[in-house]
């Protein structure tokens, strides 16, 4: 006799990387099968809102909505901003992830990846979050410790580790050993800041205003954490002309978007230096060794690492997977008993 699905032993528990611009799920032996950005459509149709997308959909409507829709984002700077439209779109994206809608209500544990610096409130608010999107059990595990995991560093080992996770909204910085955060900081310093820096630039310089999936554009194709010797490569930028308010397009080069992003590079290096110069003697000289690990988007900005090589004076190596490595981090620690330690009941 065949049992209906619904009986089957398959378990759906999952790790969750909730970021200010992308949500990374990894499910228990599965790996990662969901990496959208963490935006949120949402549609008032006769006074009632309900979500229309979200995910790719959703972003691609970001600047280009009519009145009745609204593309959100609902995290900034790491956190929950809106905690009843991220509800929302965990539940939705978590349903997308695991093949859509359930007949019956699905029952899983979640690990949640939370910034080491965030407060006990926005703790809360990711756990209430994800609670009430479905989630039976929610466990914490901070972002340095699942992006060190994730990059395959020795954390439980009596040996020093540098991580730096450069995410959407927050820079995490933090030395590991023994299966603990010897040392952390994180300043609200990431991609975001990154694609302000641009669009401030192009709107002080050029009169023009762009929007942030252009400016995040930008910085994908030309942007450098290094000056460029001469201008370097260029693109074409297009946008609205604030002096007569119609279309225009104009060129800008590797060097201006340089120049514009020095600024938050600068702390993002400054970050950096105030963690090595808090870390204790014996782990500085297992650093030494070992160097900095880059995870996180803003890692792939071009020559971020030499950058931060050229600042301390230490090898500095940009992770594999850079992108996914906190979801990878922490779905290993869900599904291996050697880093239960680094999880806390939320």
């Amino acid at each position: 006799m065949k049992f209906p699905r619904f009986f089957s032993s398959t378990t759906h528990d999952m790790a969750i990387d909730l970021g200010t611009v992308n949500t990374v799920i990894h499910v228990r032996d599965r790996g990662i099968v969901l990496n959208e950005p963490s935006v949120i459509a949402l549609e008032t149709l006769n006074g009632i809102r309900r979500v229309k997308v979200v995910g790719n959909e959703a972003k691609l409507m970001m600047g280009k909505t009519p009145n009745n829709i609204q593309a959100i984002r609902p995290l900034r700077d790491g956190v929950i901003a809106d905690i009843d439209i991220a509800e929302q779109m965990i539940k939705h994206l978590i349903d997308k992830a695991l093949g859509g809608p359930a007949r019956l209500p699905r029952s899983y544990e979640v690990v949640i990846c939370v910034p080491s610096g965030s407060t006990m409130v926005e703790r809360r608010a990711l756990r209430d979050a994800a609670s009430n999107a479905g989630a039976s059990r929610v466990q914490l595990i901070e972002e340095p410790m699942a992006a060190a995991i994730g990059a395959g560093l020795p954390v439980t080992e009596p040996v020093g580790a540098m991580v730096v996770d450069i995410g959407g909204g927050t820079t995490e910085v933090a030395v590991l050993s023994l299966s603990g955060i010897a040392y952390s900081n994180s300043v609200r310093i990431g991609g975001d800041k990154l694609d302000d820096a641009i669009s401030s630039h192009i709107r002080r310089t050029h009169n023009m205003l762009i929007g942030e999936v252009t400016a995040e554009r930008v910085k994908h194709v030309i942007g450098s954490a290094i000056m460029p010797s001469g201008t370097g490569a260029t693109m074409i930028v297009k946008g609205r002309d604030l002096v007569n308010g119609r279309p225009a397009e104009i060129t800008v080069s590797e060097a201006e978007i340089a120049s514009a992003l020095a600024e938050p590079v600068a702390q993002i290096i400054g970050a950096v230096m105030s963690a090595l110069e808090a870390t204790a003697p014996e782990l500085s000289a297992d650093i030494i060794e070992e160097g900095i690990t880059l995870t996180g988007g803003g890692a792939l900005l071009r020559r971020i690492d030499i950058a931060l090589s050229e600042a301390t004076g230490l090898p500095v190596k940009v992770a594999d997977d850079a992108l996914i490595c906190v979801a990878m981090g922490a779905g290993q620690a869900l599904e291996q008993s050697a880093y239960s330690g680094v999880l806390a009941a939320a």
